[in-house]
């Protein structure tokens, strides 16, 4: 009987070549697992940030700056060097993400709110977070809001002119304009309110163009790694909803 013939040119202990297999392609439950994945990374990492600030409240600025800093350079990485697919990149600003918003809710929760119960106003904004997250789903799927180039393209002008306001109000602030309050879109009053407002619509609408884009990938064929970019995606607007609902109610309880 004839046995395998091994490769005679083949070098000692090499591995037989075999061809790379396809990428599968992309699935509806591929992005709901690596979504599932990323939020409950941030999360674990918010909890473990959180109870770190209550041991010791001296933490609570280095966690809030190494997150937010951090996080908003891993974003540009993946967005300016094309690796949004990077599971690594999406996990880290998961991580990076959690001790930010778990510093900033301990901050909020006990220093903006005058005799607030600190969980209960947390577990509100999570609440509403989410609220938005699966109405917004349900909007989209209803065909209720048609996601189309011109629905894009407001948004995304929106978001800009926010950023805008934001960037001029921190600058402003920072040279004692308004006694220190800038434009005053962050000061608790009626403006700051009517800002959060608008700004936890502009992310409602984002969800949106997230899902479309979810969508258009899976049936372009897009490979399966592509479900760790939307679940980036989807993370970073979930996070900026979750701290304009958390401002938001801190403005109430003032109140």
């Amino acid at each position: 009987m004839q046995g395998y013939q091994a490769d005679p040119y083949a070098a000692p202990y090499q591995a037989p070549y075999q061809e790379a297999r396809p990428s599968r392609p992309l699935t509806i439950d591929d992005v709901v697992t690596k979504t599932g994945i990323t939020l409950a990374v941030l999360a674990a990492s918010a909890v473990v940030s959180y109870f770190l600030v209550v041991s010791n409240l001296a933490l609570a600025m280095p966690l809030t700056l190494i997150g937010a800093l951090g996080g908003l350079g891993l974003v540009l990485v993946a967005t300016f060097g094309r690796k949004q697919d990077s599971p690594a990149i999406v996990l880290s600003y998961a991580v990076l993400e959690g001790l930010f918003l778990g510093a900033l809710s301990f901050v909020f929760a006990h220093f903006s709110v005058s005799n607030a119960n600190a969980g209960v106003l947390i577990g509100e904004a999570v609440m509403g977070t989410f609220g938005v997250f699966f109405g917004m789903l349900v909007v989209y799927k209803t065909g209720a809001i048609r996601v189309t180039p011109k629905f894009t393209r407001m948004v995304v002008a929106a978001l800009f002119g926010v950023l805008a306001l934001m960037l001029g109000n921190f600058v402003l602030a920072m040279f004692g304009v308004g006694g220190g309050a800038g434009l005053g879109l962050r000061s608790g009053g009626p403006l700051a309110i009517i800002f959060s407002l608008v700004c936890i619509g502009i992310a409602a609408f984002s969800f949106l163009i997230d899902f479309d884009a979810a969508d258009q990938m899976v049936r372009a064929g897009a490979p399966e790694k592509a479900a760790w970019g939307i679940a980036l995606g989807l993370t970073v607007t979930l996070v900026w909803l979750y701290i304009e609902i958390l401002r938001l109610l801190s403005y109430l309880q003032n109140d």
